[in-house]
């Protein structure tokens, strides 16, 4: 029977576990607080992008970005990913398997501010439910215009003979001093008909090209007649093309797709282009097409691997012109790849559609 007396020795007696069990309590509602009002946490591998995406993750998320205007070195891209949300990376960074489980499993979403995406692993990124985000649409009328104008640089052999000017090669006029391959008359292939090549295709026309082709892995009959064009195979496009224009994605199928047999298929005048990816090309077999002017000269924006080394033979030619991956290098367009970037991470770690998703099909 229970009597006053007897409760209150209970309570004595148990009078420190019960004041263990209130501070427990306030102790577990206050962390619980702070996990509801806690910010996710973002990793930025560059400090300078556009300020417009660095500003809409700052105010969402709590976010810590390289400090140095050069790739992240892997250490520290290692030593900071773990715990994050979410990762805002470029093409300079190698975002393998390694990277995505030393992040943890709270990591939702991948970021790249590029259109390509082969520096992420997507077979990891699928097994574990990270979604991945790229910037497809904003850039493709800057890397259609530089296209241009590698392709008019290259064929009219501008940049040799701008050293000619300042290297005293300029001499009195000659009928045949510095002749390139113009574009009225020739026939032009592109390899990849996507945005870009779409795009590449329709500032070629008032160029008045004899024809226009392109290769891709579905034909498109109804947007190519809008273009003038029409569908080549691979061997084809090789074999009967004065300009072939590289405009596609890396993938397992296009990898080292130009290597030494296309090059020896090319004709002797063909003017090559790449404004891809380096690895579509086989650059040894390109580098020998050069030398032994099996092809006439070639454009590339994109080499393997980048920076080219300066002892790379390719520098050594005088019908090759290189640029250090410009496509994209455009103010505005910066500026939207920044912005789409952040968009894309603020929509997954809201869990709401991204702006532009890759799609996993492996």
């Amino acid at each position: 029977m229970f009597t006053l007396v007897n409760i209150q020795n209970f309570i004595k007696q148990h009078r420190k576990a019960y004041r263990l069990l209130y501070h427990f309590d306030k102790i577990f509602a206050r962390d619980c607080s702070k996990m509801s009002n806690s910010k996710k946490s973002v990793y930025v591998t560059r400090p300078d992008v556009a300020a417009i995406g660095l500003d809409i993750l700052k105010k969402n998320f709590d976010v810590s970005v390289w400090y140095k205007c050069e790739p992240v070195p892997r250490e520290e891209l290692l030593k900071q990913i773990p715990g994050k949300s979410a990762l805002f990376c470029a093409l300079t960074e190698r975002i393998d398997n390694e990277v995505i489980t030393r992040a943890g499993p709270q990591l939702e979403c991948i970021a790249t501010i590029s259109v390509g995406y082969e520096h992420i692993d997507l077979e990891t990124c699928k097994k574990l439910g990270i979604r991945v985000g790229y910037t497809p649409d904003v850039l493709t009328d800057a890397t259609a215009e530089l296209t241009m104008a590698l392709l008019l640089a290259t064929s009219r052999r501008l940049f040799e003979a701008n050293r000619d000017v300042y290297s005293g090669g300029w001499k009195p006029w000659s009928p045949n001093y510095m002749c390139g391959q113009g574009l009225k008359g020739c026939q032009v292939g592109l390899f990849g008909f996507g945005r870009i090549g779409r795009e590449i295709a329709s500032r070629l026309l008032p160029f008045k090209p004899k024809k226009i082709t392109y290769t891709a892995p579905n034909q498109q009959p109804e947007i190519a007649k809008k273009l003038m064009a029409s569908y080549a195979t691979f061997e084809e496009m090789v074999s009967e093309s004065d300009v072939i224009i590289v405009c596609c994605a890396l993938t397992p199928s296009t990898k080292e797709v130009f290597d030494k047999s296309a090059f020896r298929n090319m004709k002797r005048n063909c003017v090559f282009i790449n404004t891809a990816r380096g690895g579509i090309v086989h650059q040894n077999a390109l580098y020998e097409a050069l030398k032994e002017k099996r092809i006439m000269a070639a454009g590339l924006d994109v080499t393997t691997p980048e920076p080219l080394p300066l002892d790379d033979p390719l520098l050594n030619l005088d019908n090759v012109v290189i640029l250090p991956h410009i496509g994209s290098a455009d103010i505005d367009t910066r500026i939207q790849m920044s912005h789409v970037t952040a968009l894309n991470i603020l929509a997954a770690l809201k869990g709401e559609k991204m702006v532009a998703e890759v799609q996993f099909t492996l």
